[in-house]
């Protein structure tokens, strides 16, 4: 068996990707994703950038021949060349585990190993601008193999980070929590049997088995693809042998209440959404719900919901709405496109305002046209889903000095719907994002693939190319984003007004 660092890194994010990379059918293979190319790209631009002004020597060998590039790594070790660039460290155990080992840069270093007064310090380049934990045990894997080439045991391993620069990593901390994980990957490749499906979309959204395991759970109805069912949940859901949504839509909550990373509010939405699912249907989110007391009957919510006053604050319908979605690129700290939606319920009229930067100097003046726009309509709410155009906002208006008059009275007309909609009603949905939501209701985008990942990609390519196509797709989807919060908004105004009226009834 042979394990590399990259098999160990996905092994920390999903020990059935690691089992599938292993053993698994190719064919079934996601094709390569837009986004991850970009971020493997802006990878290796990072890593080309930092070793230009460097001296180093690259031991020469073909693709994934790991025994020619260790040998050609150990030649270069054994000359005690200063700096070593993307080199192979190789270690043949006595169980039959070959491990491997690549990082980005071994660095000279005093002291004795069996080359002489010298040794080798691992360091990995990374995109990141945090010293994420599985880059951390990744560090420690190449200080273990490294070793066991080198004959001497360093203790520390650096992380040399985008912004950040330098991070020293502690192996007296990381090494026993890499030979833990380091066994237990070892063990799990060894099984015949995969590991069991989990879908985690924050997790699983790149990666290349990603439409494989969603179609099993998908066909198998698996409990991870209910909002609210964590990996530690759901083995506490295993242990009381709730194993099916209706499983779980049939039990009291209060039994789930005391269980490790429950609680009576996520026990009591946990159950509320497999009703939900399980009939499909919204359910009005009530923290005072008569629940029948006996967890072996099947226990529906109450027919007739007590009465609830909505007030103008929390879904005001004006004469003028507005939707609002950005478009912005983390990595350069970036907003790139202010997109706003114009309903006049009065004219009958929508009209899309797209504020793009062509280029990241022109931030400030979108920015300011942004302003322009939501100030022409000064009582207008501005409808959002989540909190991060109001966290963008108020950084934008710090970084370009944007008076405070302007800002203040801005963020009071803002209305996040996320927070409406998870706070007030429980959807047959797997996620809480837009598109399931929107999805849901029936609105479709017109370019189905389109997201968040694909808009960054697509920018970064117009960027290169020029080739304004990428330009237009980025505002046809970010039309669709706005368009898709106005029907969220328009749905839940009306369901709660009918639950009211039904009440009155």
């Amino acid at each position: 068996m042979l394990i590399d660092a990259e098999l160990l890194l996905n092994y920390q994010r999903c020990s059935r990707r690691a089992f599938l990379d292993k053993h698994g059918n190719l064919a079934q293979r996601d094709p390569p994703n837009d986004y991850l190319l970009k971020i493997l790209q802006d990878s290796h631009a990072n890593r080309q950038t930092i070793m230009a002004n460097q001296v180093f020597r690259q031991p020469s060998y073909s693709h994934r021949d790991w025994r020619a590039g260790a040998s050609e790594t150990l030649k270069l070790m054994q000359h005690g060349v200063d700096r070593i660039y993307q080199g192979v460290l190789l270690f043949e155990g006595e169980d039959g585990v070959t491990l491997v080992s690549n990082p980005d840069l071994l660095i000279k270093q005093p002291g004795q190993s069996i080359f002489g007064d010298w040794l080798y310090l691992p360091t990995d380049i990374k995109l990141g601008k945090r010293p994420k934990l599985e880059y951390q045990i990744i560090a420690a894997y190449h200080t273990y193999v490294l070793a066991q080439v080198q004959g001497a045991w360093v203790e520390t391993a650096w992380l040399l980070l985008r912004e950040r620069g330098h991070y020293a990593v502690d192996m007296w901390e990381m090494l026993p929590k890499m030979q833990e994980i380091l066994d237990e990957c070892v063990l799990t490749l060894s099984q015949s049997q995969e590991p069991e499906v989990f879908i985690a979309r924050n997790r699983c959204s790149l990666c290349h088995w990603f439409n494989h395991c969603y179609s099993l759970a998908k066909s198998d109805h698996h409990l991870s693809l209910l909002p609210g069912v964590t990996p530690a949940r759901y083995a506490q859901l295993q242990a009381l042998n709730l194993t099916t949504v209706r499983d779980l839509a049939e039990i009291h909550p209060a039994q789930l209440e005391p269980l490790p990373g429950f609680g009576r509010e996520a026990a009591y939405r946990l159950v509320r959404q497999a009703r939900s699912t399980l009939q499909n249907r919204a359910l009005l989110t009530e923290e005072n719900v008569d629940w029948t007391s006996s967890a072996n009957t099947r226990s529906a919510l109450p027919a007739r919901p007590p009465q609830r006053f909505l007030p103008d604050i929390e879904l005001p319908t004006a004469s003028i709405e507005l939707y609002f979605d950005i478009e912005a690129e983390p990595a350069l700290n970036l907003v790139y496109l202010h997109g706003v939606l114009v309903v006049d319920r009065q004219a009958k009229t929508e009209t899309f305002h797209p504020f793009i930067a062509e280029s990241p100097e022109e931030e400030a003046i979108v920015w300011q046209q942004f302003l322009d726009l939501v100030w022409s309509h000064p009582t207008a709410p501005i409808y959002h889903f989540c909190p991060f155009e109001v966290q963008t906002v108020e950084r934008l208006a710090k970084l370009y000095g944007t008076p405070s008059h302007q800002i203040q009275p801005l963020l009071t007309r803002f209305v996040d719907l996320h927070e409406r909609v998870t706070r007030l009603v429980t959807l047959p949905v797997e996620s809480y994002a837009l598109k399931p939501i929107a999805r849901w209701l029936g609105f479709e985008w017109r370019d189905s693939t389109a997201n968040g990942a694909q808009s960054i990609y697509w920018y970064s390519q117009w960027q290169v190319t020029g080739d304004r196509t990428y330009l237009d797709a980025i505002l046809a989807y970010n039309e669709d984003d706005c368009r898709a919060t106005y029907r969220v908004k328009d749905w839940l105004v009306n369901f709660l007004q009918n639950v009211y009226q039904a009440e009155l009834a």
